[in-house]
């Protein structure tokens, strides 16, 4: 292979390198914030159960 053909083919491959990375990083992205948004929800969870408290300390 001439050298003109091997740095594209050399090219071609980071391309496909970076596209699957971008892939995983897209896709670790909505993990997180799946993640981000149980944790939010669980926290809110928390305060209204001390808020309850506070109402009601027999709760």
């Amino acid at each position: 292979m001439d050298p003109h053909g091997r740095a594209m083919a050399d090219a071609r491959e980071r391309i496909k390198r970076t596209e699957l990375a971008l892939e995983r990083a897209e896709e670790m992205l909505a993990e997180n914030m799946a993640l981000c948004s149980r944790i939010r929800a669980q926290r809110c969870l928390v305060e209204a159960a001390h808020r309850l408290v506070e109402i009601d300390p027999q709760c």
